[in-house]
């Protein structure tokens, strides 16, 4: 499936080919904390099949099995817009807000579930426009 992403501020464009499938719900504490949620949405796109548009800012974080990761914003807007590995990625990490048709892309798994928020099984349904 194509899909078509963008920044908050329309600043960053993107395009990727993906697999529908592939896509999961992270609960890992960094996700936590890089999104400011207590999940995020992600799918994966080779580097080939991914194209960007516009400049991007890059924060190199370091996982506690001492892989680099890079975590690729807006340097604008602040939108997180994917991750990939800091030296010769493969393949990016998309985060699933930016993406236009995130409305058709459902979740397939979720991963690092041990640490998800427990209350999440209790979330009431929402309540209507804010």
């Amino acid at each position: 499936m194509l899909i078509h992403g963008a920044c908050h501020c329309q600043g960053v464009r993107f395009t990727a080919l993906i697999d529908p499938a592939q896509v999961s719900v992270c609960h890992c504490s960094d996700c936590q904390v890089l999104s400011g949620a207590p999940m995020r949405a992600i799918v994966s796109a080779a580097i080939a099949d991914f194209s960007l548009q516009g400049t991007i800012q890059t924060y190199t974080k370091t996982a506690q099995s001492g892989q680099r990761r890079d975590q690729v914003f807006c340097p604008v807007c602040a939108t997180p817009l994917y991750g990939c590995a800091a030296q010769n990625p493969e393949f990016v990490v998309i985060r699933l807000g930016c993406v236009e048709e995130r409305a058709q892309l459902p979740p397939q798994r979720q991963i690092w579930s041990a640490s998800a928020m427990p209350w999440l099984a209790d979330c009431v349904a929402p309540s209507g426009a804010a």
